[in-house]
């Protein structure tokens, strides 16, 4: 049996909540986040300190973090993408992760960022230095992590030179994210397999998208390709706008425990706990 903390669950209800038009009460989150701290995920991506007019739905991040009960291992992460964001998050003792968006498609940075790849990175340099500051890890992912729709460059070789510059710059956690649903078992194998390799200090972990069908045939390639952090949202909430697919979401939790379990993996989860939230994200969610 693998140890149990060799293989981490990141449960990221602020993506699945983020895309949602309609506001989710805060009390609800609240409930529904402090619910998730008692399942015993290694990480919960609660939320986020961006602007409110990008992302209305996360505007009450700092009143949701206050009401949390941080009496569990669970760690917190909260997305951030610009200086100014990460100073808000600093601020605040209980957030472990900083978690920053960085494109490998030019043309996404753009439309996602108003900032170019080389403006993205030198804002990186003076986060990663906050984050060194004030105690947090800075976790990069790097979106069209698998391929873009813009014919802009892509291949593992360009995905490692960022690597390369990311690690250079003292950053240890970089996930690869299927912004639009284009992983397969193929590209999912090769791309883990060969960053591993080459990067060995690095953490690197799979952000990935799916539809039902071609969840866990992703989950096994990347766990087979030594890939132990994913990220994942409970019945798949959230995920690709821009996917072609209207199934694809998020990787389902579910689906993740499913595999590890049928591997015999042991990665702490209470299932009483599991349930309880997984019952009450319908409430969240629909």
């Amino acid at each position: 049996m693998h140890q149990a903390l060799t293989t981490k669950l990141i449960e990221c209800p602020r993506d699945a909540m983020q895309g949602i038009h309609d506001f989710i009460p805060t009390a609800l989150k609240i409930e529904y986040l402090n619910a998730l701290l008692q399942v015993g995920f290694d990480t919960l991506d609660f939320g986020s300190f961006v602007s409110p007019k990008a992302i209305p739905q996360m505007s009450d991040t700092a009143q949701v973090l206050e009401k949390l009960d941080l009496t569990t291992s669970t760690k917190l992460l909260a997305i951030i993408a610009n200086t100014r964001g990460a100073e808000e998050a600093c601020q605040f003792e209980q957030i472990t992760y900083l978690g920053f968006p960085l494109s490998l498609s030019e043309t996404f940075q753009q439309r996602n960022t108003n900032k170019s790849i080389l403006e993205a990175f030198e804002q990186l340099k003076a986060i990663q230095e906050l984050a060194v500051k004030h105690n947090k890890i800075l976790v990069v992912y790097l979106s069209m992590g698998f391929g873009n729709p813009y014919n802009d460059p892509y291949d593992v070789a360009y995905l490692e030179e960022f690597v390369s510059k990311l690690s250079a710059l003292g950053i240890k956690i970089i996930c690869p994210s299927d912004t639009i649903g284009v992983s397969a078992p193929d590209n999912i194998t090769y791309l883990f397999s060969n960053l591993i390799k080459s990067f060995p200090k690095i953490e690197f972990g799979a952000h990935l998208h799916s539809n039902p069908s071609t969840a866990t045939e992703k989950i096994e390639a990347a766990y087979n390709a030594g890939c132990r952090r994913f990220d994942g949202a409970l019945r798949g909430f959230g995920g690709c706008p821009m996917a072609k697919d209207e199934l694809t979401g998020n990787m389902a939790t579910e689906k993740i425990i499913a595999y590890l379990e049928s591997q015999s993996v042991d990665f702490g989860i209470d299932k009483i706990k599991f349930e309880e939230a997984f019952k009450l994200s319908l409430e969240v969610f629909l």
